[in-house]
């Protein structure tokens, strides 16, 4: 079975994405079968009768393998709003086990996989589901996205806290440059630095040239070690 990490921000919009397609071809250039996850995906765009999702398209460009989209991408909807309520207007119930399901056919084909959450670590799948809620199910060691902007300390700590209030390893994290005019960013990162013991796997910008580069592989080193599926 591979490797599970799930990949959560400190907000939406703050570069899960491009950390995940760094993550993808990191491994990929390590040798790794690796494929990425989207459990659930909002502001899809339509082609012919298929839902389309640009950041499931970034996984898929990065990846080595070729997976069905059904398991990739489990949940497609076309409204740019949070997953729960566009399942609901959908009349669509986002299920857990289903989730779990998916994750479980794609260990089976590759030897990492990287699950992209939506939105921040308490974002909500449905009523009663919350992204929280399927990292602990999958028991998954945690990558956190930090959006480097103004707030983003409290925002970092906040959800560092409360993924190992879950039980959950903090496998390392990521700081993006959201906010190019952010003022102290030195200082800022070295702030946190300081309070997470998790590893910081790098420093990038939120742009185009980020989405199609690789995390460098001292980065993968520090992931690797002490994970059986890297042996």
């Amino acid at each position: 079975m591979a490797q599970l990490f799930f990949i959560t921000g400190t907000d939406t919009d703050v570069g899960k994405t491009v950390a995940s397609a760094q993550l993808i071809r990191g491994f990929c250039n390590a040798g790794y079968k690796t494929v990425g996850m989207k459990p659930a995906a909002s502001g899809c765009e339509r082609s012919g009768d298929i839902l389309i999702n640009m950041d499931v398209e970034a996984h898929r460009s990065a990846s080595n393998i070729d997976a069905p989209l059904a398991l990739i991408n489990p949940y497609r909807f076309e409204p740019a709003i949070s997953p729960h309520l566009a399942a609901k207007d959908a009349g669509v119930t986002i299920d857990l086990t289903h989730l779990i399901n998916c994750a479980e056919q794609l260990s089976r084909m590759a030897d990492i996989v990287i699950i992209e959450g939506a939105g921040g670590w308490y974002a909500p799948l449905s009523e009663d589901l919350a992204i929280a809620d399927l990292a602990s199910a999958l028991n998954a060691p945690v990558i956190v996205v930090v959006g480097m902007r103004l707030g983003c300390l409290n925002h970092a700590l906040l959800t560092i806290e409360a993924i190992q209030l879950r039980g959950l390893v903090v496998a390392g994290w990521i700081a993006n440059l959201i906010d190019p005019d952010f003022n102290r960013y030195a200082e800022n990162l070295a702030y946190l630095k300081q309070r997470i013991t998790a590893p910081l796997l790098a420093e990038f910008t939120y742009d185009n040239e980020a989405l199609t580069a690789a995390i460098n592989p001292e980065a993968i080193a520090r992931l690797c070690p002490a994970l059986s599926a890297c042996d």
